[in-house]
């Protein structure tokens, strides 16, 4: 994939003070990585949205911070319960010939016999895939074709879908069940209550206390931890 450049500003703005750069169309961000200090950061969130979707969390983005560029792939990306806006995100900061692990989506395509046909539903198990690549050969999405679906009871597991093992290793078991034909009564269907104002407000609150505090750290921690025991294997 193409990398997509998008240009950020440095933020002073912090904590709870961020909601005044949400009104004004700017998000608040985090560009954190492998051998640079952690740098809060905002630009805008037309930019955003539209780079974000483009690339996903698999595709290369070349964040321009003042005079420097920095090859980065977007995680951790929070989202408004009411409106479904973007109300932060984080650029992991990546070295282009080092390997990393990420989670890939999975795509259903095609459509199954069984259930045109009614006989049975199509239940999708597995959405994401962990993999480990170079960050330029992260894969935007895996797709299955589930048009070979015809009866109850078969099943697509990790191990027969198509990827480019040379380039890519999955961490999954590859027994795992990414998609399967059940009957109907298998699979129930889940309702999600519209959170009250109240719980949107304190949602809101607790995102703005922790993104900027404990939850920033943890995110790096945890990408540190992932950087390490790759260097150990190797």
């Amino acid at each position: 994939m193409e990398k997509i450049k998008i240009t950020v500003e440095p933020r002073t703005i912090l904590g709870k003070k961020i909601k005044k750069l949400r009104k004004v169309g700017i998000l608040p961000a985090n560009l954190f990585g492998k051998d640079i200090k952690s740098k809060s950061i905002q630009l805008s969130s037309k930019d955003f949205k539209r780079s974000y979707k483009e690339a996903g969390e698999t595709g290369i983005v070349e964040v321009k911070l003042k005079d420097e560029a920095y090859s980065a792939l977007i995680h951790d990306v929070q989202y408004d319960p009411v409106t479904g806006e973007a109300i932060h995100a984080n650029f992991h900061r990546v070295n282009l010939k080092e390997k990393i692990t990420a989670n890939v989506p999975i795509k259903l395509e095609g459509e199954s016999p069984a259930e045109k046909t009614g006989i049975g539903l199509i239940l999708q198990t597995l959405d994401e895939l962990e993999i480990e690549s170079l960050p330029t050969d992260i894969p935007h999405e895996i797709t299955v074709d589930i048009s070979n679906l015809s009866e109850i009871g078969q099943t697509i597991h990790v191990k027969d879908l198509k990827i480019e093992k040379d380039k890519i290793e999955v961490k999954n078991d590859p027994e795992e069940v990414v998609v399967s034909v059940q009957t109907a009564e298998m699979k129930e269907e889940v309702v999600e209550e519209a959170p009250t104002p109240e719980e949107v407000e304190a949602i809101e609150e607790k995102g703005e206390e922790t993104l900027e505090g404990e939850e920033g750290e943890k995110t790096e921690e945890k990408e540190k931890e992932k950087e390490q025991s790759s260097e150990q294997k190797t």
